[in-house]
């Protein structure tokens, strides 16, 4: 059986290592074997990140240098990602492989060709105009991950009319809202990845 391929993006700093490194417990805890790959334009910081984190065999951890804008390298052009997972898969046969995209606008969105679900990661200190700008990230991935919330009191972000515009935006597909520096959330969303990208898949 391949692997089930996740896929995470999002504006630089909106917490998508963070992420990753919040549900690699939580897949261990439940027997659920991971590899991680991590993009970045010309350096593996968050690969080497993930790596010094003690969450995960530091050799499962690959990180991709695109040289090229982040969206090419899980959109347009993903062979080197569809190349960096096969070989994680053939050198460890993982029951899921973490695709961690490099830092992007709102419009970066995953190719099918690459992962079989993906979430999409804001943070509110980015402005709680967010999702009524209906970037294609925000609108498109199976899941919304709306991160930094204990924030939104310091940068003046208006909580409600952030709820308001991603249910508009997104009136049949998840959403959640987290803290992920003190894990708030974070379980909801395992459950969430659990519900709708692993279900079943994991014992074909």
């Amino acid at each position: 059986m391949s692997a089930v391929r996740l896929g995470f993006g999002g504006p630089v700093g909106s917490g998508k290592t963070r992420l990753v490194e919040r549900l690699l417990p939580l897949f261990a805890a439940e027997g659920i074997s991971v590899a991680v790959i991590t993009n970045d334009l010309v350096t593996d910081e968050d690969a080497e990140r993930v790596k010094r984190s003690g969450l995960i065999d530091p050799e499962r951890v690959l990180g991709v240098e695109s040289g090229a804008c982040p969206h090419t390298a899980i959109r347009e052009d993903p062979s080197v990602n569809i190349e960096a997972a096969g070989w994680l898969e053939h050198r460890f046969e993982p029951d899921v492989i973490f695709i961690e995209s490099g830092g992007d606008n709102l419009a970066a969105t995953f190719s099918s060709e690459l992962v079989d679900w993906w979430a999409f990661v804001i943070d509110v200190a980015g402005g709680d105009d967010i999702p009524r700008k209906r970037g294609l990230g925000v609108m498109r991935a199976d899941l919304l991950v709306i991160n930094k919330i204990d924030l939104a009191i310091h940068v003046d972000a208006d909580m409600e009319r952030i709820s308001d515009d991603v249910s508009i935006a997104r009136p049949e597909k998840a959403s959640l809202y987290t803290d992920l520096r003190s894990g708030k959330g974070v379980n909801e969303v395992f459950e969430e990845i659990k519900r709708s990208a692993l279900f079943g898949r994991l014992n074909e």
